[in-house]
Parts: C-alpha cells; sequence; structure tokens
C-alpha cells in the first residue's frame, strides 16, 4: 500500500482497497460485455438496444473512472490491464455467440445483478470498516446498476 495521508486506519484503507478494486475488476469486465452487446446486437428492437446499452457503458466508463481514483487515493493501485480484469473477474464469461437483442438483455441483466449484489456487500463492508466515503462511492454506483436493471428487465418484461 502507498503511502496516504488520508485520515482513516490502515485496516479501513486495506479493507476499502480490496472491495474497490474488486468492484473495479468486475466493472470493467461488465463494461466490455456491454461493450460486446453493443456491438452485436441484432432484430427488431436493434435500434433502441443498442443505444440502451451505449448508455449503459457510458455510465459504467465514469463509474470506472471513480472506484479507480478512490482506490488510488486510499494507497492503493487499481489494476483494470485485460489481463489482470480476465484473471480476477467474479462475473461469468458473456457469451460472445449472442446476436439476437433479447439473448444479450437476458445475459446483461444477469451481470448487472451479479455486480449490484458486489456492491451493496461491498457498501456494508466499507462502512463497517469506518470508510463511509468509499460507501458513499459504492452507493453511487449501484444506483447506476439498478437503473440499468430496471431498464433490461422491463425491456424484457415487453
Amino acid at each position: 500500500m502507498a503511502a496516504s495521508r488520508l485520515d482513516l486506519n490502515d485496516n479501513a484503507k486495506k479493507t476499502s482497497i480490496g472491495v474497490l478494486q474488486a468492484c473495479l475488476t468486475d466493472s470493467i469486465d461488465l463494461y466490455n460485455a456491454t461493450r460486446q452487446a453493443h456491438w452485436n446486437v441484432k432484430g427488431p428492437n436493434f435500434h433502441a438496444l443498442h443505444t440502451m446499452f451505449e448508455t449503459f457503458y457510458d455510465t459504467l466508463a465514469e463509474d470506472i473512472d471513480e472506484l479507480a481514483e478512490r482506490l488510488v487515493q486510499l494507497g492503493g493501485t487499481a489494476t483494470g490491464t485485460s489481463q489482470a480484469v480476465a484473471g480476477a473477474t467474479r462475473l461469468a464469461p458473456y457469451p460472445t455467440e449472442l446476436r439476437q437483442g433479447m439473448d444479450h438483455v437476458h445475459a446483461l441483466a444477469e451481470r448487472y445483478l451479479a455486480l449490484g449484489k458486489s456492491l451493496r456487500d461491498g457498501i456494508d463492508t466499507t462502512d463497517e470498516a469506518g470508510d463511509a466515503d468509499t460507501a458513499d462511492i459504492l452507493t453511487g454506483v449501484s444506483k447506476n446498476i439498478d437503473k440499468a436493471v430496471w431498464m433490461l428487465e422491463a425491456t424484457a418484461e415487453g
């Protein structure tokens, strides 16, 4: 852990760095899966899904940056290379053979739900460790993920 003069104890910093790195890794993987869906979606709802997926990955890009910057503020090293993400993601591999819109909707929904759960677990863990600021950042990202889940579920229902 690099030096950080933030007034959090070392345990809080280490705990938050671990949670942030795990959520960062999963978020990068989800970003890539969402891009995969965006590029390859086909079917009658192509335009609407293509546009929705773009909105999702744009939001994820901002959230990824916030997670990584907080991790570094605490003295960690944000790791987001393709190799590191592939080796550490907790998300199921995204099926690259998908083409039909609703197949992408269902596959993304499962992964967004998984990240949402990890974020909520991270909120509790970092809050209990005494790092309310990291818990707040995770809450913001969680809200964005929950909104995407809502949109995916509403689309799947139609």
